[in-house]
Formats: structure tokens, sequence, C-alpha cells
């Protein structure tokens, strides 16, 4: 049986169960997640079907692209998913998902976005572009 994930915002207006494998985290270095998180992008991913709601109140999405939308909690600011439109998965932010996981970084994308404040994890690995299976 598949491992069970709950995960939510920070003041509660938003809930969720994922019911089935999640990826090992992906840090992205892009400058809509920096913005949009105030530093990297961390998520998971899932199959879109496996995630369900028990809270939604909060659920807002912005269409940060023509390819792709950001989930986040309207009352209090957390950052939540990346939904690429096409596709049958949706990424969810590592930070909102309750503790333990058990998940691992396993790599960091656009690498050449990445401010000038901090460093590159040691021994992940990282590309300067988009990640590619």
């Amino acid at each position: 049986m598949d491992k069970v994930y709950q995960g939510g915002c920070d003041c509660g207006a938003v809930r969720y169960t994922v019911s089935g494998s999640m990826s090992d985290i992906m840090i992205c270095h892009c400058g809509q997640c920096r913005r949009t998180s105030g530093h990297v992008g961390a998520f998971s991913g899932t199959l879109r079907e496996n995630l369900e709601f028990s809270e939604d109140r909060g659920l807002k999405w912005y269409a940060s692209s023509d390819h792709a939308r950001r989930g986040f909690c309207s009352e209090c600011g957390s950052s939540l998913f990346w939904d690429q439109l096409e596709g049958k998965g949706i990424g969810v932010a590592a930070g909102s998902l309750d503790t333990p996981t058990g998940l691992k970084t396993h790599a960091e994308i656009f690498v050449g976005d990445r401010s000038d404040y901090y460093q590159l994890a040691p021994g992940v690995k990282n590309f300067k572009g988009d990640y590619e299976n």
C-alpha cells in the first residue's frame, strides 16, 4: 500500500491528503519560485488524482505562465502547489507537508538563476536549466 501524506498551509485554511507515491524533493532556483516562496522552491510531485482536500476555503490559483499555475493560501499566503496545466502530475510544496515525510532532496534545477546570497547543497545533482528524467 502506498504511503499517505498530509499537509497544508500555515493557518489551516488549506489542508490536503496525498494517498499514493510522491517523488523526492526537487529544489528550483528560478526567479518565479524565489519570488513566490521567498527563497527557493522545494517541491515533491504526485499524480493530481492522489490529492484530496479536507479544507480548501483559502486555496487560490495564480496563472504564473502559459503552461502552469501556482496554488497558495489566500488567508496566510503559504505557497502550496505548482500545477503544470497539461499532464497528470502536480508539484506539492515540500514545506507544506507534515513531518516526517521520509523524502530526500534529489536535484536542484535552474541553478543558473540562483541568487548570490546562498550556496548550492553539496552532493546534490544540479542543472542549469530544467530537469529531465
